[in-house]
């Protein structure tokens, strides 16, 4: 169990709702309905009501800060059954990215891979105590789209596994822009209360467990609590 996995979870009940899609980009199709994740009837596109009404605001932010840009989501609302497959899919990536086969692995060469896999994803839980964060309805993976509709530079592919996810990776790289549009995302987020994922730059949550974590770590006077435990995947 991760260290946010220990916050208290007092559920608010509060709906999931759709993004609307004309105020913010996307990628089309969506990164893992095209690898065949089972999403069914369900879109990745909603987050909780409060989330949406924040990430609105951020997004008026960054306009006020850099005319004509705008946020390009590339995944909130995860299913459980989406993030068992792409749990398996991000393995499977792994050992073939090793050469290595992934019907065939020793007991040290899966546990070398499941914890490549696990420095990005979160466990496909289904205890209500320590569900995934994207399961919330409460995080959102995004970018920076500039005012020409091209999608910002950060460094690292979203999703990627390897030390360049990080979110201060370029910090003390000044002859790359990757730093300051990372920067850049990370203000505009926290202006409207989201915490950032200490390991992803594109990783955001509002309510959820890391986002009490995150906030405990920052004002240690008051405690926080989460308030968005798992979705139910019929929803």
């Amino acid at each position: 169990m991760k260290p946010y996995q220990r916050m208290t979870i007092i559920e608010c009940g509060e709906p999931l709702v759709p993004i609307p899609l004309e105020q913010f980009a996307i990628e089309s199709p969506h990164p893992y309905a095209k690898l065949g994740a089972p999403y069914g009837n369900i879109s990745p596109y909603y987050l909780r009501q409060s989330v949406l009404a924040a990430l609105e605001i951020a997004q008026e932010q960054l306009q006020q800060w850099h005319p004509g840009w705008r946020l390009q989501i590339f995944d909130a609302y995860r299913p459980l059954a989406v993030q068992q497959f792409m749990v398996q899919h991000t393995f499977i990536e792994v050992a073939r990215t090793e050469q290595i086969n992934p019907t065939n692995l020793s007991q040290e060469q899966q546990q070398a891979i499941w914890q490549q896999v696990y420095q990005i994803w979160s466990i496909p839980s289904s205890n209500p105590m320590a569900p995934p964060p994207h399961s919330t309805g409460a995080a959102v993976d995004l970018t920076l789209l500039d005012a020409t509709g091209q999608k910002v530079d950060m460094g690292s592919a979203i999703d990627e596994l390897s030390p360049r996810s990080h979110p201060d990776y370029y910090a003390s790289q000044p002859e790359f822009s990757y730093h300051k549009y990372r920067k850049l995302l990370r203000d505009v987020m926290h202006s409207s209360g989201f915490q950032r994922h200490p390991g992803e730059w594109w990783h955001f949550s509002l309510g959820d467990q890391m986002w009490a974590w995150l906030c405990n770590q920052i004002n240690n006077s008051h405690n926080f609590t989460a308030r968005y435990g798992c979705v139910d995947d019929s929803v």
